[in-house]
């Protein structure tokens, strides 16, 4: 995507771990950031697809512990200097504790988190964790006013902002916020760390739009509608189905 970012998405522990860190891989040939879902069951920023990958991480036995115990034998591909990024909910940070999970996330070697249900006003605390571990706290926000927008954006840390594409949950859509390109350039006032536009971007055309506005695109849903599919099988489906966004 030339000099665009691509970031991809997957839940870890669907359909298993063993293949959670195969896919990571595939994905890390093609992928500047892979972020990596650590399941949960209430996770209240995701659409049906990923809400039900999250159900079957958990009923096949996927916990926090697991999951960095995999994630430390990633090996990701030197092509792109992908870098790991966990997306996971506040209550399995707070359970675990902040400091053990930052100091996990820097064995594993992952470069930052993302918290959807983190308020601003909350997010010192945990912040100053991860940082003590040279752990980003990746700063996600939504089209809103100009004004939280500047707020949100100035103490942006890490490899990019995640822009949500629209409000709602995640998953394919086929429409985005009208004013994308405006909150973009809002974005863009306030940190030089490029912003990356995620929730229902799924088809080359879309990735391109984007990338015509965003520095980069986040890819999610799609891939994990892929490995709900063919499950075990899915490596070939994911390299097959990424190569048509990035080239």
């Amino acid at each position: 995507m030339n000099n665009k970012k691509f970031v991809s998405f997957i839940t870890a522990g669907d359909p298993s771990l063993d293949k959670t860190k195969e896919f990571i891989e595939v994905l890390s040939e093609y992928s500047d950031f892979v972020e990596v879902g650590i399941p949960f069951s209430d996770p209240i920023a995701e659409g049906d697809v990923i809400e039900a990958a999250n159900a079957r991480a958990l009923a096949g036995g996927t916990t926090t512990e697991k999951v960095f115990d995999m994630l430390k034998t990633v090996k990701l591909s030197p092509a792109k200097s992908c870098k790991l990024v966990i997306l996971t909910y506040i209550n399995p940070v707070f359970a675990y504790g902040y400091d053990k999970f930052g100091k996990r996330c820097k064995e594993c070697g992952v470069h930052g988190l993302v918290i959807p249900d983190l308020p601003f006003e909350e997010r010192a605390e945990v912040e100053g964790h991860l940082n003590k571990y040279g752990v980003h706290l990746i700063t996600l926000l939504a089209p809103t006013s100009a004004e939280r927008i500047k707020k949100l954006a100035s103490v942006a840390s890490g490899g990019f902002v995640y822009l949500v594409s629209s409000m709602g949950t995640t998953g394919v859509r086929t429409k985005f916020d009208s004013d994308l390109a405006k909150t973009v350039a809002q974005i863009k006032k306030s940190t030089k760390i490029p912003v990356c536009v995620g929730f229902g971007i799924s088809t080359p055309e879309q990735a391109q739009n984007i990338r015509k506005i965003a520095d980069g695109v986040i890819v999610g849903s799609a891939i994990v509608k892929i490995i709900a599919e063919h499950g075990n099988n899915s490596s070939a489906y994911i390299k097959e189905y990424i190569q048509t966004l990035v080239n």
